[in-house]
């Protein structure tokens, strides 16, 4: 059995998590060494593709189209998997989904199951639920393996293990060998292989995730780069696929665009190593495959965001990664900090979404600076940070806004809302701020700075605000320019009448 290592409860907010993360110098230092690369990939590789907005644009209209009419491609998918030999089972909830999985664990006499990555299970928990049965479930994917033996959840959607490194790794798999192993990549991955290989063989039931669901011909597609999703998916007897109902295309031609863009943003590459397309179980004159194929397809609050005009666009999202990469705030405090299963940008908005938008997750919108990066990386131009201050909204119009901030913003508004007010309370922060203020920067950390310095520091007020350069920067911006001093405009005509003197002369 895999002995997963007990760990400590989470603190329950945002902010006290990203304070341990803060903290956590190693930590910081993996993520951001791990999200520059995978982000510098993704740009070489966009680039040297050409038109990457056209691909963007292009994918976010096949989602935008697939979202809109997504009870007729659903039914449509369902019908042909159908046709195709695959059981097909729609829950609600997380519940009902957990559920099926153990039925169907049950009605097979499952003693063990294999699982390639799937952040629908991750969201299920169904690992938890599959050993409450005495069922055995082993991650076969590297990154997933080895949090597993870890007691961890994901850090990131496409690299699960982001935040540790290869001594920390090789400590984890030498308490699952009995013996030390070095921290030598080479050897330590050929100690997993070995040790995943008999899983494979031994198992008797392989559980999948599913990136694309295509509508024509009700076929399931796997991205992987290391092989595992062909073992989980072939090898065993049963094989048990969990979607979310939001991961359908309409079409292979459709899947071209998708596969353009899902590596390119994920990793860096032009295509997974591995793409599998999965049309029904093993059929009489195949070689391998499960001989029966069963597909869940979960819905546990997506439904909720169709016809929302601000978060039905969140449907959209292919489960690249790419806002993790980008996001600042993620950057520096890793995925656990958020609390879900789902972390950065998306998982920012996507787990209130799914919770019904509860004051629990409340304080998860106000992880992030609302700089946009992440809808500029997003593949299918998700706007995330909009996103995200409607989750800040709706806070507030719940009435579950912090008492302190309410006053606060009621203030500023009091005050901005008259000009008056506005630049003698400027005039007093530019008199105020000598005192505390040090180089152009200010330091203190105290009251509503306190948080705010701890980590950076605050610019001093502009010497002249903006409000009292605007004629000038209109006039820039208008091209309309004053008319010039006549004292100016009399000397310059001086200096030009001698200078055409002088160049007279030089040419007589």
């Amino acid at each position: 059995m895999i002995k997963e290592q007990a760990k400590p409860a989470q603190p329950d907010t945002v902010r006290e998590r990203a304070g341990l993360a803060l903290n956590d110098e190693f930590l910081r230092q993996a993520v951001k060494f791990t999200t520059e690369r995978l982000r510098s990939g993704k740009k070489a590789a966009s680039e040297a593709h050409g038109h990457w907005d056209e691909w963007r644009e292009q994918g976010r209209q096949i989602r935008l189209h697939t979202i809109a009419h997504l009870d007729y491609y659903l039914n449509l998918f369902a019908d042909n998997a159908r046709a195709n030999g695959v059981h097909v089972h729609f829950a609600s909830t997380a519940e009902e989904a957990v559920s099926l999985s153990l039925a169907i664990a049950e009605s097979a006499g499952a003693r063990s199951v294999v699982k390639s990555k799937s952040m629908v299970t991750e969201e299920l928990h169904l690992n938890h639920a599959l050993e409450s049965i005495g069922v055995e479930a082993v991650e076969t994917d590297l990154g997933e393996y080895i949090i597993q033996l870890a007691g961890e959840t994901p850090s990131h959607i496409i690299i699960p293990a982001i935040h540790k490194n290869r001594y920390q790794i090789a400590e984890l798999l030498s308490a699952e060998a009995g013996e030390t192993l070095p921290p030598d990549t080479t050897i330590l991955a050929g100690f997993v292989r070995r040790k995943l290989r008999e899983k494979f063989l031994e198992a008797d039931i392989g559980m999948t995730g599913c990136n694309f669901a295509i509508a024509e011909t009700g076929s399931m597609v796997l991205f992987e780069n290391e092989g595992n999703a062909r073992m989980v998916s072939t090898v065993p007897k049963t094989q048990i696929t969990l979607m979310g109902m939001e991961r359908i295309i309409p079409s292979w031609e459709d899947l071209e665009t998708m596969a353009t863009l899902l590596p390119r943003s994920a990793t860096g590459q032009r295509l997974t190593v591995y793409m599998s397309g999965i049309t029904g179980p093993k059929r009489a004159d195949d070689a391998d495959g499960p001989e029966e194929m069963h597909l869940i397809i979960l819905d546990n609050g997506r439904s909720n965001q169709l016809g929302d005009p601000e978060f039905q666009e969140l449907l959209n999202c292919i489960r690249c990664g790419a806002c993790l990469n980008a996001c600042p705030v993620y950057r520096h405090i890793g995925g656990h900090a958020y609390g879900g299963t789902y972390s950065g940008p998306i998982g920012a908005v996507l787990t209130p979404a799914l919770k019904s938008n509860v004051a629990e997750w409340d304080d998860i919108a106000s992880a992030s600076s609302l700089c946009g990066a992440c809808y500029e990386a997003c593949p299918v131009k998700i706007p995330l940070h909009d996103m995200l201050v409607s989750l800040r909204r709706r806070k507030v119009e719940a009435g579950r806004a912090d008492a302190l901030e309410t006053l606060g913003m009621k203030g500023f508004g009091a005050v901005a809302g008259r000009a008056g007010l506005m630049g003698a309370a400027l005039g007093a922060g530019r008199l105020g701020q000598r005192l505390v203020a040090r180089g152009g920067e200010i330091r203190l950390r105290l009251g509503p700075l306190k948080g705010w310095n701890k980590y950076r520091v605050t610019p001093t007020l502009a010497k002249q605000p903006f409000r009292k350069r605007w004629s000038t920067l209109e006039q820039e911006l208008t091209g309309e320019l004053r008319e010039m001093d006549p004292a100016v405009k009399k000397r310059l005509e001086e200096l030009a009448r001698r200078g055409g003197r002088k160049g007279g002369d030089s040419h007589g």
